[in-house]
Parts: structure tokens; sequence; C-alpha cells
């Protein structure tokens, strides 16, 4: 595994795609996915922190699609094709549009080869309680393996940790059986993640973690060391570095993500060549982009320390063009 961050490295940004799409991997990769048969070679998997569950290291993030213009029956499709290429940690939200819907079409013939994650946008533990019935009813599953708290950096850790809150509501669904492991995900204010990693109740956290972001947001030295400290589970997300525009253009996948593609198998690597993260979890819009994540998660390599400069140096002249627009970062 590499550390968090390396030594500069300066290059433009038409030189570093030049330099990239002649290494031969990212654009190839990206040919084979258009239409191909899938590839009997399984997908590497990694251990999940102190949870010990084996996953993938390519999560399928549900939300663009779940969102966006599918249909149930149409979502479903794409997520049966994904799981059956082998990608086993399927990541959804209640508040995800149709993808709970769609995923119980084809989730619980299949559950028991799965790691189904759902997230509870709440900090009050009568809601979750609402939330948590509605996610298992809709699902047709009498149990997920992990809930994480979402939004964390959106919400007050005091509440989240009060007595009624949805941590102590949570870690009674643990006892119950009807929740495995219990997560922090979300996408701004590192420093309310470590409030409530705290406690030592957390399993795993998901945030935001790509070559350009770690420059603003910062969560891989402010949040990944003392993940690591306890053995949490780590889940990168937005490591293409998100959509073009931000949140206002979420379901708009016609827009395209910052990462050009012949960068995508660099930005996918820098995220899983970070010691503690075990998952890059990836929402595609289309089964073509699907496919395509699988195939450039087969074919990961860690970053030459050459590769990772070039990026790193990227990321620093494009966190300026970005901005916090994921929320305050403190």
């Amino acid at each position: 595994m590499r550390k968090t961050h390396a030594g500069g490295g300066r290059a433009s940004r038409r030189d570093f795609l030049r330099r990239a799409s002649l290494a031969g991997g990212g654009l190839l990769v990206v040919a084979r996915a258009r239409g191909a048969e899938p590839d009997p070679a399984p997908l590497p998997t990694r251990v999940l922190g102190r949870t010990k569950a084996a996953v993938t290291i390519l999560g399928l993030g549900t939300a663009p699609i779940g969102e966006g213009p599918p249909t149930t029956p149409e979502a479903a499709k794409i997520f049966g094709e994904v799981i059956d290429r082998g990608v086993t940690y399927i990541d959804t939200a209640r508040s995800y549009g149709n993808a709970e819907e769609a995923l119980a079409l084809v989730v619980p013939k299949r559950r028991d080869k799965l790691f189904l994650v759902t997230k509870l946008w709440t900090d009050s533990g009568a809601q979750a309680e609402k939330l948590l019935a509605t996610s298992l009813r809709t699902l047709k599953v009498d149990y997920l393996d992990l809930v994480h708290i979402h939004n964390m950096g959106g919400k007050d850790p005091a509440k989240v940790l009060a007595k009624d809150g949805i941590l102590e509501y949570l870690l009674k669904q643990k006892e119950a059986g009807k929740v495995r492991f219990i997560g922090l995900s979300g996408h701004e204010r590192p420093p309310r993640f470590l409030e409530v990693l705290k406690t030592g109740q957390i399993d795993v956290v998901m945030c935001v973690m790509n070559y350009a972001d770690c420059n603003t947001y910062g969560f891989e030295s402010k949040v990944l060391p003392e993940c690591r400290r306890q053995n949490v589970g780590v889940v990168a997300m937005k490591v293409y570095v998100g959509i073009k525009g931000g949140f206002p253009n979420h379901r708009k996948g016609s827009v395209g993500c910052v990462t050009a593609p012949e960068l995508m198998p660099q930005a996918i690597a820098y995220a899983l060549d970070l010691e503690g993260v075990s998952v890059a979890n990836i929402g595609p819009y289309t089964l073509e982009e699907a496919v395509r994540n699988i195939e450039l998660a087969r074919a990961y390599k860690p970053l030459t320390e050459a590769q990772r400069a070039d990026l790193l140096a990227l990321g620093r002249q494009l966190a300026p063009t970005l901005g916090p627009r994921y929320g305050p970062v403190a």
C-alpha cells in the first residue's frame, strides 16, 4: 500500500493526459468494457477492516441510476448484471430514488453472496427506526451488513451520540441482528467524523478520497489515520473526483465526471493505493459505465512513484477550480 501523499512533480494537464493515454492500460481497458463478455477472472477482494468481511475492491454505488431516468426494472437489470460480473459490495440508501426497489428484484436470491449497505439520513433514533424498517421491507431482506449514519459532516455529533440518537439505536439493532456493522458516510467536515469515531463503536467509514479533493477536504490525512489505528474499514467514494459541476449536476450523467477517461485507471488506483482503503465505491449512470468500472478494478495495479507524482500534481491544479463543493471543510 502507498502512503496518503507523495512528493510533487509538475506536469501540465495536456502532457499528463498524453502520457496517460500512451501508457496503454487505460484506453484498452475502457475499450474492452464496451460490449465485452463477462470476464471469468474474479474481482480482487480485500478484508474490510475489523468487520473481517472479504469484499470486492469495487463497490456498486446505486445513487446515479436510482435517481436517474431508468425505470425500476431497467435499474434492476443493470444492478443484476454488475452483481453477476462479480461485484459483492452493494451500496444504496432509502434516499436514492428507486434504487432499493430495484435491488429488491435482484438481491434476495443472491443475498448470501453480497455485502449489502444502506444509509440513514437522520441523527434521531426514532426516525432511524422508521427509515431502517422501510429499507428492510423495501429490499426484502431481514438484515443489512452495514448501515451508515449518512451525511455525518452535516450532523451535530452531540445529537448523533445522544441517548435518543441514531448511534444508540443502531447499536441496539446490531445486538438484535438486524444490522451487522455501523458506519459513517459523508463528504464534508472531517472533524465531525473524528468526534464519533472516538466512541470506538464505528466499524466502517465511507468518505470522499481522490487525487484532487485530498487538497481540499483531506479525509486521507485527517480521518484515515484514525481509521487505521482502530482497524475501521474504509471505503473511498468520488474516486473520479465526482461529476462536473458537483451536486447540482448529480442527475445529469451526460455531463461526465471531472476525471478524463484516460485517467480513470490512475484515479481508481490512487484510492486503492491508500493504506487502509478496502473498496472504491463508484456509482455508474449506465451499464456501459458499470462494466468499465469492473474492468478497471480487475486490471488495477498500484501507481508507480512517477504516476503518483504526476496525478497529485494534476490534482493540485484542479483543486482550486473545484473548491469545497460538497460543503464546509471544518
